[in-house]
């Protein structure tokens, strides 16, 4: 009779000394890859976070200046005005219902229809309006009374009719406007303000009829920051003007903004510079108000009001 067969026991031994290095080894070595990946990825994450966050701070202020460049020069009243008096032919003063935003040597276009004239104004007391020509039209209570055109100087000249510098002009880094600004019926002057030294743009608001002194920027005022000198020390501002008689229309300008980056890019530990240039930006009402003088409606260029022209030494 047989005897039963035991069954032999496999060995305990388990992995021989060689093969835990070998697999230890392949392990570091697909560790080593995935965290240089790793690594790689936030470097590359880092950089563009740098350079779009550059990006979009000289890209936004381009846009606000167009924008702004854009409305430079119009003027408007902010609500609707009528005379709550008589007047009549030959009169040179009328009543109306708010003075505000109105100033001196400004044209207001008085009634409707037929006896729609349009006068400047050469004194304001209270809600009684002076005018420095008399009405060849009689007018009644409840009328209109509007502006229309736009300020010749909307964009302030950097030069006068001779060719020379203006004492208080825009300049190559600082950059004059005015006029309803902001789309919201309320008149405003702006200086944007191109500071190399201190490596920042900024935008300065005050109101159109402020009185001086204005108030400097500060930090609350800083547009953008980390602002460079442009490529062959180009301007900031340049404008394109127009000289009739001796009058001075800006009807162009051109914006060039150098802005680094916040930090050193992580690969190339190398600060990042982005230039932006609009070559031509148009003040459409300062264009416009330079085509009308060309035409000879004067009355359509509204003047400097005279508490804007304290603002802008």
């Amino acid at each position: 009779m047989r005897e039963p067969t035991v069954p032999r026991l496999r060995s305990d031994a388990g992995f021989t000394l060689i093969e835990v290095m070998v697999t230890t080894l392949i392990m570091l070595t697909v560790s080593g890859v995935v965290i240089t990946g790793v690594l790689n990825m936030t470097q590359l994450n880092n950089t563009v976070t740098n350079r779009s966050a550059m990006f979009a701070g000289v890209r936004n202020a381009t846009a606000l200046l167009q924008q702004e460049v854009g409305q430079a020069g119009r003027v408007t009243l902010p609500a609707a005005v009528t005379a709550t008096g008589n007047a009549a032919v030959g009169a040179t003063t009328l009543t109306v219902s708010s003075v505000e935003d109105m100033f001196v040597g400004e044209y207001l276009v008085i009634g409707t229809g037929d006896n729609l004239e349009t006068v400047a104004v050469s004194g304001i007391n209270g809600t009684t309006l002076t005018f420095a020509t008399a009405f060849e039209h009689i007018h009644a209570a409840n009328e209109p009374v509007t502006v229309q055109g736009a300020f010749g100087n909307g964009v302030v000249p950097k030069h006068k009719a001779d060719g020379t510098v203006a004492a208080n002009g825009s300049t190559d880094t600082v950059l004059k406007i005015f006029g309803d600004i902001n789309g919201s019926g309320q008149m405003v002057y702006v200086e944007y303000t191109c500071d190399l030294a201190n490596n920042v743009l900024y935008r300065n608001q005050m109101d159109f009829d402020l009185a001086p002194p204005k108030v400097a920027p500060g930090v609350e005022q800083i547009l953008v920051e980390n602002v460079q000198p442009n490529p062959g020390n180009a301007a900031c501002f340049t404008y394109q003007e127009e000289t009739i008689a001796n009058d001075v229309f800006v009807i162009g300008v051109a914006i060039t903004l150098t802005v680094r980056s916040q930090n050193r890019d992580p690969i190339t530990q190398e600060f990042q510079q982005e230039s932006k240039a609009l070559l031509n930006v148009s003040p459409r009402n300062v264009f416009n108000a330079w085509q009308m003088y060309s035409l000879q409606l004067y009355n359509r260029v509204q003047p400097t009001p005279p508490a804007t022209a304290l603002l802008l030494p």
